[in-house]
This record gives structure tokens, sequence and C-alpha cells, in this order.
């Protein structure tokens, strides 16, 4: 890729132990400006990259560069803002709770009332998070990746728990927040990659399967055609210049075209009416990425996939029936943390001061409430 490269993964692999395997060879190229999404099944790897990304956990080896800096170096988190499963102080208002994230992050408060602007949160920055929508809260997580004014912007899954029409207010704000920045977005939602991303990579087994623009992974693009009767007409499109492949799918004659442009179409109208055969609808279709996604991830549903047990004694290796997360916490719990190999300290002495309420990430954070790229 001959553009600037603003995330570059390079052969990473990440073991807990001797026996878990989380990323396996992993390689990622993000250019400066693009949007790029990360999709897999759970426990595929994607938040295991992401934490990698921010510094928050340590490849056991390969090559990491975010923004031509070691993960969480000052020079690299002073400019990356991240969202993943944020707690606030459900008392204080959603203005209060940025005032003081932009404390912590050393980042001056005149930046609070230009992001509650630019996530549209304004008109209720002073009332309080607790009476806030799950889906106003997510919009505060991004404001609160935005402090910093990141040249890179990570988010996880940031629709995620949200009805249609918060989904689509999330969209709408992503777009808007691309092109002067570098986005990686993980996701489940298909849709959403394919109307945010310039490319994605699908990722199971810690491992990249595929990547490219939305339109290159749902490959070449097909003429559906409704013909009567299905057999002749299976046969002879399979005849028909230019024609790749016939075959029928869901009711439809399927032909895969090297470009399906509406003159070809007319020519095999003709051709197929010519023979007799009664066409009652012809339309152009690629097939969906969802489709794609489920061939390539082998229809997993996340864990088994992408963690494994590597073979002991000459016995073959096992598939682990545990997430990603599993694996997380695992090493989190034993005595050579990733937190703990950096100085980082594991405690609960801001409990007497105020906790933010809520669920609080084990993926994202070393210290309750805080967000991961917030010191520099």
């Amino acid at each position: 890729m001959g553009a600037e490269l603003a995330v570059e993964v390079r052969g990473v692999v990440k073991r807990y132990g001797a026996d878990v395997v989380a990323l396996d060879g992993l390689d990622l190229s993000i250019a400066t400006g693009e949007t790029y999404g990360l999709l897999g099944p759970n426990g595929a790897g994607k938040t295991t990259t992401l934490r990698m990304l921010l510094g928050l956990v340590r490849p056991t080896s390969g090559l990491i560069k975010v923004l031509g800096h070691a993960p969480g170096a000052p020079a690299a988190l002073r400019q990356t803002g991240a969202m993943g499963e944020t707690a606030f102080y459900p008392f204080l208002s959603g203005r209060d709770n940025l005032r003081a994230a932009a404390r912590r992050s050393g980042v001056a408060d005149d930046r609070v009332d230009v992001v509650l602007a630019e996530t549209g949160m304004t008109a209720r920055s002073g009332d309080q998070v607790g009476t806030y929508s799950y889906g106003m809260k997510q919009r505060l997580g991004v404001a609160t990746a935005l402090l910093k004014d990141p040249r890179l912007l990570i988010l996880d899954e940031p629709s995620n728990g949200l009805d249609p029409a918060g989904q689509l207010d999330m969209r709408r704000l992503i777009q808007d927040l691309g092109g002067s920045r570098t986005i990686v977005l993980s996701s489940h939602d298909m849709d959403e990659v394919e109307q945010l991303c310039g490319r994605a990579g699908i990722i199971s087994g810690g491992r990249l399967l595929a990547e490219g623009t939305p339109e290159h992974l749902r490959g070449a693009a097909r003429l559906l055609v409704r013909a009567e009767p299905a057999d002749r007409a299976v046969a002879l499109a399979a005849t028909l210049a230019g024609v790749e492949r016939a075959e029928v799918s869901g009711g439809s004659l399927a032909l895969a075209l090297p470009e399906v442009t509406p003159a070809r179409a007319a020519a095999i109208n003709r051709e197929l009416v010519g023979a007799g055969l009664a066409v009652s609808e012809m339309m152009a279709d690629r097939r969906p990425l969802r489709e794609v996604f489920l061939e390539l991830t082998g229809r997993r549903t996340g864990g088994s996939d992408s963690v494994r047990l590597r073979a002991h004694g000459g016995k073959a290796a096992t598939e682990h029936a545990h997430g990603e997360k599993s694996a997380t916490e695992e090493a989190r719990g034993g005595k050579a943390t990733d937190e703990q190999a950096r100085g980082g300290k594991a405690t609960d002495e801001r409990a007497g001061r105020g906790e933010p309420s809520g669920r609080t990430s084990r993926r994202w954070r070393g210290r309750r409430g805080e967000d991961p790229a917030a010191k520099s």
C-alpha cells in the first residue's frame, strides 16, 4: 500500500501461557485517513487486536506500529482516542463527566463544548448521565474518545445494543467523523461495515482470512434470472458467451459474469426468450457480505475457533472451548499480567472517592473507569 500507514501489524502472535493462542500471525495495514472494519465471530481476536493497538496487551511476538510509534508510547496515545465499554458517573451531567475525562487526559476544558457539538449531545449535556438512554451513553463514549482531537479513533462495536434508530444515528456520526481521521471499527453488523468502511478484514482463529473493500469481499457481480423451465434455463445459460458459471440460487438462475451491464443483461434475455423460455425477472446482484463472512469463518459463533490448546507430548492439539474474554481474564488473573509488566497497579485505591457506575470493561482498562488512551 502506497499511502502512509496509521496502523501496521506484522506477524503478531499472542499466547496466554503455554497453551492458549489468541492471535496467530496477524497482519494488518491501515492507511492514514481510512475507515477500516474488523469483522469476526466472538472470540476471533478483534478485541485483543484493539487492546494491543492501545498498548494494553503486549504481543508475544511480531511488530506493531501505531502512528509511527510503539503501541502505548506517549507519542501514540496523545493522538489516539478509544471507545469500548465506557463507565460514567451517573450523578454527574454529561458535560461534567467529559470535564473529568478531559482533566485526566490533560486536555483543556474548551474541548468539551467542541465534542458535545460534534456528537450532537449539547442539548442534553446538563442532564445527569443516569437519565441517558443507552444510545446517548454510547454517544458520550464517542465524545470522550474525541477529547484529544485524535488522529486515530478506535471504536469497539459502537452500535452494539442499540435499537435500529440508534444504529442509524451512530452510523451518521461515524461517517461525519471520518475523512480527516483514521478510524478502526470492530463490528458484527455487516451493513454497518459496508456503509462506513473503505476496507474491511475478516479474522477468525486469530488470523486474517480475507481483506479488501466490501465490494471486493463480496466477489464478482451476478445476474439473477427467473426463467421457466429452470432446468433448460440452466443448461442454455451455461453455453452463453461470457457466462463463467450458471447455477440455481434461491429459486433464480444465478449467472457469474466478468461484468454485469444493461447491454449484457439484454443480450442474455434475448437468447433465453429466443429459445422459448419464459423470463419473468432479471436483476444484478452480489453475494451478501454476511454469506461471505459465514463461509470464511465456518459459521462459528465464537470462542473455540480462536483460542486453542497446543499439542503436548505428541498429542494432537485440541480446541479450547473458551472465548477471547476467558483468555484475557486468565491472563489478568495471573501473577504476570501485561499491566504489571508495565509497572501498573491494579488496586481499588479510588473506591473511597466515588467510582463511575456501570460495568467496567476488562477488555479496555487497567484501572476502573479510565480510558486506556486517556493518559500520555
